[in-house]
């Protein structure tokens, strides 16, 4: 590999106290040492069995890179839970949040706050569509919280639909709402949250032979089950599948689905907290699926497909009714969520109260560093370069994986937002095994990328500021990592 540029270690960094370290020392090794001590005496960790796991404690953390105490370096290819979208210690964000301290550094959310308004405005003015206000929220799982009661509001109604292949949060609703299997073992909360099967064509539901096959079956399919469930008030999904396997939805499903709501007085829950703000290249990702959709007009009884249809339809801006976002929104430097939605969802609690809200709604240290992030998305161009490096670099590199490792089954994704699919057999798509997992998280660890391992799966979403030096970086130790996971089979 040749000679890089890019810091694969560090020779300092700054302790709790804010005194200056050299890695090596006997201050280091103590400050590790304490660190992890504390950590496994008295931090409970989420989805963890607490007896078998062992944290690394991070030291320092800046750009794109995370470092362990002993002064190794590991490109941070997840940006921690894909929210560290400007990476680590961004000096616009740093600057926002000091700034904002100096001046307001809490407030009751019954206040105004310029940071908090000026954040909102600005949301909305760049948001593909027509939308009023934003609701802010501690972070994703709160802004799923949020839509579902007003969804509920709004229409009257109580059911909520979602994928099995989703994940949204997990707390009362979020965690019934979310498809996947971590919301076994949850109490049931909510009963009126329902699930279908959401388009994925490499493990079809529906025994589709192409893309296109696969939308019109899947959007049959929700029709059928909001038919049969009858009284929904909202089908709510992840505009691409973020943790449940980074799938990016086929053409027309996400307009087809609006359509379906359209006729069904439905509304559509966007769930961007994953994939907002540049993730995939856009400020949001259903903006991929086109700029107008066909609006149906006549009876509800018509069906889409038939000529009385086509004239009842006109073309409106395509979007959801509300929006969830969280993480990205600034570059997750501190927690922070909300849920945008249009004037006539805002316009249900014109006269009536919302019976809802939060301490720390639109808390000022948070927003703050939002705006500052929107400044930077903007001035750095940065979603035309992750659109234009993710079709250019990542896309055909992973292709290229796919054709050299027998362990490999399946790679999808957009703009930095990839799934790498790990299979015993590429015939029958059986998953790899834990075995061959770990040997591949072993192996780009100690080469000094840290990696996201779900499953059988490896989600590939470093920072949006990583530069092409450190892509092509990474994706070198994806394809040696990748020999390591072939020695499995």
């Amino acid at each position: 590999m040749a000679q890089n540029s890019f810091p694969l270690s560090i020779k300092e960094f700054l302790n709790s106290q804010g005194e200056t370290v050299g890695v090596g020392s006997k201050e280091a090794e103590a400050a590790e040492q304490h660190a992890r001590s504390n950590d496994r005496n008295h931090v409970f960790h989420s989805w963890s069995a607490q007896a078998k796991i062992n944290p690394l404690p991070i030291a320092k953390a800046e750009g794109a890179w995370i470092y362990d105490y002993s002064g190794k370096g590991y490109l941070d290819a997840a940006s921690q839970l894909v929210s560290a979208n400007l990476g680590h210690g961004h000096p616009a964000l740093v600057a926002a949040i000091t700034t904002q301290l100096q001046r307001v550094s809490n407030l009751n959310p019954a206040f105004a706050n310029d940071s908090r308004g000026e954040l909102a405005a600005a949301i909305i003015d760049k948001a593909q569509g027509e939308f009023s206000h934003i609701f802010f929220t501690n972070g994703g799982a709160d802004a799923v919280e949020h839509a579902i009661r007003m969804a509920r509001k709004h229409t009257g109604r109580s059911k909520i639909l979602t994928a099995y292949r989703s994940y949204h949060g997990a707390t009362g609703s979020a965690i019934m709402a979310t498809g996947e299997a971590r919301r076994h073992g949850n109490p049931t909360t909510d009963g009126d949250i329902k699930h279908f099967w959401g388009p994925f064509h490499y493990r079809s539901a529906f025994h589709a032979k192409n893309e296109q096959e696969e939308c019109e079956r899947a959007l049959q399919h929700l029709e059928d089950t909001i038919d049969f469930e009858d009284d929904v008030a909202a089908v709510l999904i992840e505009s691409v599948v973020g943790s449940s396997g980074v799938i990016v939805p086929p053409e027309g499903y996400l307009a087809g689905v609006r359509e379906i709501c359209d006729r069904k007085g439905i509304l559509w829950i966007a769930d961007e907290v994953m994939v907002g703000f540049g993730r995939t290249g856009k400020l949001f990702a259903y903006e991929h699926a086109g700029k107008t959709v066909a609006h149906h007009n006549g009876p509800e009884q018509v069906s889409s497909g038939s000529e009385l249809s086509q004239q009842h339809c006109t073309e409106k801006i395509l979007q959801p009714d509300i929006v969830t976002f969280a993480k990205g929104v600034n570059a997750g430097i501190v927690p922070l969520g909300g849920v945008m939605m249009t004037a006539a969802v805002k316009a249900t609690f014109d006269d009536t109260p919302y019976p809802g809200g939060l301490t720390y709604s639109g808390h000022p240290v948070a927003c703050a560093p939002g705006v500052a992030a929107l400044e930077v998305y903007e001035k750095e161009n940065i979603f035309d370069k992750v659109a234009k490096q993710g079709e250019e670099i990542i896309e055909p590199r992973l292709n290229e994986l796919v054709q050299k490792h027998n362990s490999i089954g399946n790679v999808r994704g957009k703009g930095f937002f990839w799934a790498i699919e790990f299979v015993a057999d590429q015939d029958t798509k059986a998953p790899l095994g834990p075995e061959g997992m770990a040997a591949f998280g072993a192996a780009a660890k100690e080469a000094g990328v840290w990696p996201m391992v779900s499953g059988n799966r490896v989600h590939l979403a470093p920072p949006l500021v990583t530069s092409v030096e450190e892509l092509k970086f990474l994706l070198d130790v994806v394809d040696a990592a990748a020999t390591e996971a072939d020695k499995a089979l």
